[in-house]
């Protein structure tokens, strides 16, 4: 990030005066396609896109150098099944079967690789059937799980990604995920959704084709049926029932991409999608949060907790400690609590402050593939910690957490952010 990038940012923000960034508003009418490398650049894609809110597609000559585009593939540009049981055979994968509907999911085992392999040659031998049904490996953390090969390069444009960043950090999880599987299969354990957390994504198919639906925040509320449920489908005749689909009329219609292979599509913040596949198809995906959706995740994660409370509401005066119960539950429902993003926050202000302090980044170049983007992407990020990290502060749920065992209180930290914040005004 260059300082007129980390300007321009600020003031967008300053603009929002703490509103979540990207809210309900009008679809774009088309999703741009992003052919050059060489004449892109992570501000275009910042100013472009990141801070808007609004999704792109990326050409192949973005990834033609990844090593899955090599190795994964055969010369026709089908999955390179012998490869994969060579390099992957034993590893245990999680598949879900599509074609078997669990509270708008999908039931989910454990394999082996070669097991999964070998049930896809038959479904295309079958002619895309099978008695055991559509299976789809879905959410494979291949480079958190095993000794991979050269299998991606993370593209400059998504470096900034604070989710992985934490986890790593942790040694415990990642969202870094490999999906595989026939064409008809659903892409996601939940057919129409949006991101969890409200994080970003993005999406390469190394090898097939994926048809997308998009639609931008707020717009998911009018698919909603008579009951307050969303669609397990949006591509279903049954929403043209205005009784059990009342608000459908309301609804303008998704924007839809087709993505061919080798192409990386970006998900922004907050938006509904839903995807298929058109063939037999490979795709890498991320799931990522930095300082331009923090905002919308830590509104997220206010409403998860409303949701809760409410749920459970007759109980509040009967049963201990309610208020602890309902972060419990939250956590288990959403993966995340209000105790555990503040850690979230606390680990990735604490390594932005060290960069800082150590005087690190000296002479960046506005498109270094450094992870960090330099000194100006760390001010911003700053800003953005301490902005959101503010709010949390003064939530009264917040409040009600027993942060004595805290190895740095949250005020402490906000205050250390605000100091940093006037240091690096002029930098």
């Amino acid at each position: 990030m260059d300082r007129e990038t980390r300007v321009f940012a600020e003031s967008y923000f300053r603009g929002l005066r703490g509103r979540p960034a990207g809210g309900v508003g009008a679809s774009p009418g088309r999703v741009d396609f992003i052919e050059r490398p060489d004449s892109f650049s992570y501000a275009d894609f910042f100013k472009g896109y990141l801070l808007p809110n609004v999704p792109c597609v990326f050409s192949s000559a973005f990834t033609e150098g990844w090593g899955s585009r090599r190795h994964w593939v055969t010369a026709a540009g089908k999955p390179d099944f012998e490869h994969l049981l060579r390099k992957y055979g034993e590893v245990v994968v999680p598949v879900a079967n599509c074609g078997v509907r669990e509270y708008n999911s999908n039931p989910k085992e454990q394999m082996l690789l070669r097991d999964y392999i070998g049930y896809w040659k038959d479904y295309i031998q079958g002619g895309c059937s099978s008695p055991r049904g559509c299976l789809y490996l879905k959410d494979w953390h291949l480079c958190r799980d095993s000794l991979a090969e050269d299998v991606f390069t993370l593209p400059m444009y998504f470096s900034s990604d604070w989710l992985n960043e934490y986890w790593d950090t942790l040694d415990v999880d990642d969202y870094r995920f490999i999906y595989m599987g026939p064409a008809g299969t659903w892409y996601h354990l939940s057919p129409f959704h949006a991101d969890i957390f409200r994080s970003f994504s993005w999406s390469v198919n190394i090898c097939g084709r994926k048809k997308w639906f998009f639609f931008p925040p707020g717009q998911e509320e009018a698919l909603r049926d008579c009951h307050g449920g969303l669609p397990y489908d949006v591509t279903s005749p049954a929403l043209l029932d205005s009784q059990l689909y009342p608000m459908r009329e309301h609804c303008s219609p998704p924007l839809e991409v087709t993505q061919e292979a080798g192409e990386m599509v970006f998900v922004p913040s907050g938006w509904h999608h839903q995807v298929h596949n058109l063939d037999d198809t490979i795709s890498i995906n991320h799931n990522w949060v930095n300082g331009c959706n923090l905002a919308n995740m830590w509104h997220f994660l206010q409403q998860e907790l409303l949701a809760v409370q409410q749920e459970v509401s007759e109980w509040r005066d009967t049963m201990p400690d309610w208020h602890q119960h309902c972060q419990v539950i939250m956590r288990s429902c959403s993966g995340i609590n209000f105790e555990e993003f503040y850690h979230f926050l606390k680990i990735i202000a604490e390594r932005r402050l060290l960069l800082l302090a150590k005087g690190m980044g000296h002479g960046e170049v506005e498109d270094s593939q450094d992870t960090w983007l330099g000194r100006q992407q760390a001010a911003f990020d700053v800003s953005r910690i301490a902005e959101v990290l503010a709010s949390v502060v003064a939530h009264p749920d917040f409040q009600r957490l027993d942060t004595s065992m805290f190895s740095l209180q949250p005020e402490e930290l906000l205050q250390q952010l605000e100091e940093v914040m006037v240091t690096t005004a002029s930098l």
